[in-house]
């Protein structure tokens, strides 16, 4: 066999990180599976409640279209804005607002600070696929990232374009998982994975030597419970794909 032809055999998709929204044109998403990363709390909340039986969540960019959706389709609005229950909003962005007895069997109208706008943004970008991705799911998305043997797109919603640590910590944490399976010349990636590694033992103990800037927000609402349970792995290990305008578990 011709040496090119060898080496085409046996090349790997890449795997990118966008650390930031504000970064994500940077990469080509057309063909790439592209994992949407809001650790706290949106994609931990859209995990939990699909692995609680929600019959789907439909990620809105807007308050007032997830009213008007809401209503249409007698679904339960929720979202935050800024860590807090959106005004008109009937539920916020906490995994524990969605247990099994609430959530099964309804629909989940979300939106968020940025979860749900970077979800849009990839649309708007062409990406060709989208899952969410957190520590309560990751053990799904990293088995199915493998499985498809595409390139992929880590992309961290971060905090109103601000990098984030919570996010980085997830993207690192995927990326110690799947790295055989990829070629990652990207240099994000590789500090990702660095900021991992030395968090992996403790990341709430991580978070908080730190003085992450959303740790101390959440904290400041009396959510600590909220954070240790979104940097849980697979406490809620579903793959939430995305089609025709709602996340559905695979």
């Amino acid at each position: 066999m011709p040496t090119f032809a060898l080496l085409m055999t046996n090349s790997k998709p890449s795997l990118y990180t966008a650390l930031s929204p504000a970064l994500l044109h940077l990469y080509d998403l057309n063909h790439a599976v592209v994992v949407i990363i809001d650790v706290l709390r949106a994609t931990s909340t859209i995990a939990t409640a699909l692995y609680n039986g929600a019959r789907c969540v439909i990620p809105v960019d807007s308050v007032a279209k997830c009213i008007e959706l809401g209503r249409q389709i007698d679904g339960i609005t929720a979202g935050e804005r800024d860590g807090m229950i959106a005004e008109g909003l009937e539920h916020g962005n906490s995994p524990f607002e969605y247990p099994k007895e609430f959530i099964n069997n309804r629909t989940l109208v979300l939106t968020t600070t940025n979860g749900t706008k970077l979800l849009h943004m990839a649309l708007d970008r062409g990406a060709g696929q989208i899952v969410t991705g957190s520590f309560p799911n990751l053990q799904a998305v990293c088995d199915y990232l493998v499985s498809q043997n595409q390139p992929v797109v880590l992309g961290c919603a971060a905090w109103k374009d601000r990098v984030n640590i919570e996010d980085m910590l997830f993207a690192g944490a995927v990326i110690d998982q799947v790295k055989e399976h990829f070629s990652i010349n990207c240099d994000s990636s590789q500090i990702a994975a660095t900021v991992y590694g030395q968090a992996k033992g403790d990341l709430f103990a991580f978070m908080q030597s730190k003085d992450a800037s959303h740790y101390h927000r959440l904290m400041g609402f009396g959510l600590e419970k909220d954070i240790r349970y979104c940097l849980t792995p697979d406490v809620a290990n579903v793959l939430p794909l995305y089609e025709n305008g709602k996340l559905i578990v695979l």
